[in-house]
């Protein structure tokens, strides 16, 4: 016990220094700003995922299927979470292996410098992103924006871009929950009329209709198709 005392006092923790110390050249200070914009950046990192890569649709469709089945709470958000956060690296791995290779490998090896890199990165997202805006999103924020008519699609900024992007994806997820939703309403109809017919008023329909809701959805393997709908709306 002794020796494990003074070997235990003998090791020491390293400690961690944070503070602020005058910038002497411009040199120091623009690094410091580097590192106070790619800190900012980390922080908006979650955000920044959500609303450029095709995680907004693939948990709004999930969600709204999990709804049109009636059971609130199965499975839970953090699986819904959880399994739109997998669909979307694998929607965006094409993407993502384009900013690797033109601008993430070539930047860390010297090749180009950092705006650069920022340039050759944006590029692949917008082209993902193009695909999957309608014309009618981008013309409204070009409109708002006022800015001069767009004869192709370098022109469009991307500030412009990306919110066109999300509405345009809120659209699309909609239309694929109400598509999703209408077996399940014709379902509780049906259960609802049988009940009304048979003088069962008080008898909640949706407490009847949801094993049936269950067994339908097993049985045409639900998960599998939504996950395929949304995988090729993506690829295609």
């Amino acid at each position: 016990m002794l020796t494990s005392a003074q070997s235990f006092a003998a090791f020491s923790f390293p400690t961690i220094n944070v503070g602020m110390q005058g910038a002497n050249t411009p040199q120091e200070f623009t690094q410091g700003v580097q590192v106070l914009i790619l800190l900012t950046i980390l922080t908006l990192a979650p955000s920044i995922i959500i609303m450029t890569t095709a995680f907004v649709r693939i948990v709004i469709v999930l969600t709204l299927t999990r709804q049109a089945i009636g059971t609130t709470s199965l499975p839970p958000s953090q699986v819904i979470i959880g399994l739109a956060l997998i669909l979307t690296f694998f929607v965006m791995s094409p993407t993502l292996s384009k900013i690797n290779e033109t601008a993430y490998q070539p930047y860390i090896k010297n090749q180009i410098t950092q705006q650069a890199a920022l340039d050759n990165a944006i590029k692949p997202l917008r082209t993902f992103m193009f695909k999957q805006t309608h014309e009618k999103e981008i013309a409204l924020f070009q409109h708002l924006a006022k800015l001069p008519r767009f004869k192709n699609p370098d022109d469009v900024p991307t500030y412009v871009l990306i919110p066109a992007f999300v509405l345009s994806e809120l659209k699309t997820a909609f239309k694929i929950g109400f598509i999703i939703f209408l077996p399940f309403l014709v379902i509780d109809i049906v259960v609802a009329s049988i009940l009304v017919s048979m003088g069962m008023l008080f008898l909640p329909p949706t407490t009847i209709a949801m094993p049936f809701k269950l067994i339908m959805f097993v049985m045409v393997d639900g998960w599998y198709l939504v996950t395929k709908s949304l995988i090729e709306g993506f690829v295609t």
